[in-house]
């Protein structure tokens, strides 16, 4: 193993307890700027009713965007999300490709789907509503997420500030045309997105 990577190891190791890290739940205490998506750290996953037994769940790999924050006054934050439709990712090697395929997500034709938001709502300390404007296959429908801000602390092993957030929200599939495939009669129409987000503060 390489010296650099000995020295990250034990720098991890000898960090405390994530409950023991300096985590605050109050938004003040985040800074007031452009956040973007932390890759490694963000994931798109969705659960659909399948053969009316089970749920059957998959998710995408590959996610970008950015997050305007504003401490004081978080319902006046914004933020814009794009996910790269060729990452779906199921236990299915052959799904996969008949999902990214022209069958349902296109990818070739429609490499991204985007969320940007219209407005937030607080609806407690450390949760909010945002709606905003899903777009899939050129097609764009208001969704509202439930969200809950899990807090921010300084990156351990950087030197920028990062902010949690965790949502969720039920879209119907057919809204977006995903219509039409051999199996559609064993699958449900609600579609359920778990969106798990880790945001990193961006210096001028």
């Amino acid at each position: 193993m390489r010296p650099s990577v000995l020295m990250a190891v034990a720098l991890v190791l000898a960090l405390p307890p994530a409950s023991a890290q300096s985590v605050s739940t109050d938004a003040k205490q985040a800074p007031t700027g452009r956040y973007a998506v932390q890759p490694a750290h963000t994931l798109v996953q969705f659960s659909i009713f399948h053969a009316g037994t089970t749920y059957y769940y998959g998710r995408f790999d590959r996610i970008g965007g950015t997050l305007n924050f504003d401490s004081a006054e978080p319902e006046k934050s914004s933020v814009s999300i794009k996910i790269d439709t060729a990452s779906i990712d199921t236990p299915s090697q052959s799904l996969n490709g008949e999902l990214a395929g022209p069958a349902v997500f296109d990818a070739a034709k429609f490499p991204a789907a985007t969320f940007k938001s219209t407005s937030v709502t607080r609806t407690g300390p450390n949760t909010g509503k945002i709606t905003g404007d899903l777009t899939i296959k050129n097609i764009t429908k208001p969704v509202t997420l439930d969200v809950v801000f899990h807090g921010g602390s300084m990156n351990p092993l950087g030197d920028s500030y990062a902010i949690g957030f965790s949502a969720t929200t039920t879209v119907k599939r057919t809204d977006f045309k995903i219509t039409g495939m051999r199996w559609e009669p064993f699958v449900g129409d609600d579609v359920k997105l778990d969106i798990e987000a880790l945001f990193q503060h961006q210096k001028d």
